[in-house]
């Protein structure tokens, strides 16, 4: 009986045109576009498995995924084939042999985010799909005092979107910080997990701090109040990427 390999992609893509990363029937996803390819290259794998699932219009440079499979084909061959078959909007950037262990996402320890704002005064058409256009300045000194204190594990449904139906609310955020390069703002965060939509929402309140519409200090009480109502709109997908997954 032939051994059961299990295989580690790591994958990037342009979200633009994907309705996310899960398998929805009718729709285009990610998951979907790479399981049509493997379908073309193995006779037999099991379900995919992901580090975690990205919304619509979201992109990412290291998704992680794992999927098993008897076939023999060395990994740099199945990269090579991967992607002579993807389209032009995935990219599997690595292929390995992992232990039968291995789960992209159960044994996660944390995963990076960032998210793009760019305030230059004229929009620039050419970043509209991949950056939130923010004319004019921002309080980043604000808004560096008010990620820092998302650091910590935390109860942060307040900053989680409907429709969710974890078990816990709780998450320990290890990186929570803002830099400034130009005319983009760069918010990164990296946690041991994410509620839905919650990187998105922290964006959103961050920039109402940026526009001295929300006090730095007042993000310890939008958190503590545990209620969504609380804090600022859901920032657009378009400017999120995931970053890496770590294990």
């Amino acid at each position: 009986m032939p051994v059961l390999r299990n295989i580690k992609l790591t994958l990037s893509y342009d979200g633009t045109d994907f309705n996310g990363w899960q398998h929805q029937k009718g729709l285009r996803t990610v998951q979907g576009v790479l399981e049509d390819a493997l379908d073309k290259i193995f006779p037999s794998y099991s379900r995919l498995v992901s580090a975690g699932r990205t919304d619509a219009g979201v992109h990412a440079l290291g998704q992680v995924v794992n999927f098993f499979t008897p076939a023999s084909m060395e990994t740099g061959s199945i990269k090579r084939a991967l992607n002579s078959l993807l389209p032009e909007d995935v990219y599997v950037r690595s292929a390995e042999d992992v232990e039968p262990g291995f789960h992209a996402r159960f044994m996660a320890e944390s995963k990076t985010y960032v998210y793009i704002i760019d305030t230059a005064v004229d929009m620039n058409p050419f970043i509209r799909k991949y950056a939130l256009q923010v004319s004019g300045s921002l309080d980043i000194r604000g808004m560096e005092i008010a990620a820092g204190a998302l650091v910590g594990e935390h109860d942060f449904s307040s900053f989680m979107g409907s429709g969710s139906s974890v078990k816990t609310v709780t998450r320990k955020v290890f990186v929570s910080t803002v830099f400034v390069k130009g005319s983009r703002v760069y918010y990164i965060i990296r946690g041991s997990g994410f509620l839905r939509h919650m990187v998105r929402n922290i964006v959103g309140t961050l920039i109402k701090v940026g526009q001295a519409k929300i006090d730095p200090e007042d993000i310890v009480y939008i958190m503590n109040a545990r209620d969504r109502t609380k804090a600022g709109p859901t920032a657009p997908p378009q400017g999120l990427y995931l970053l890496g997954v770590s294990y």
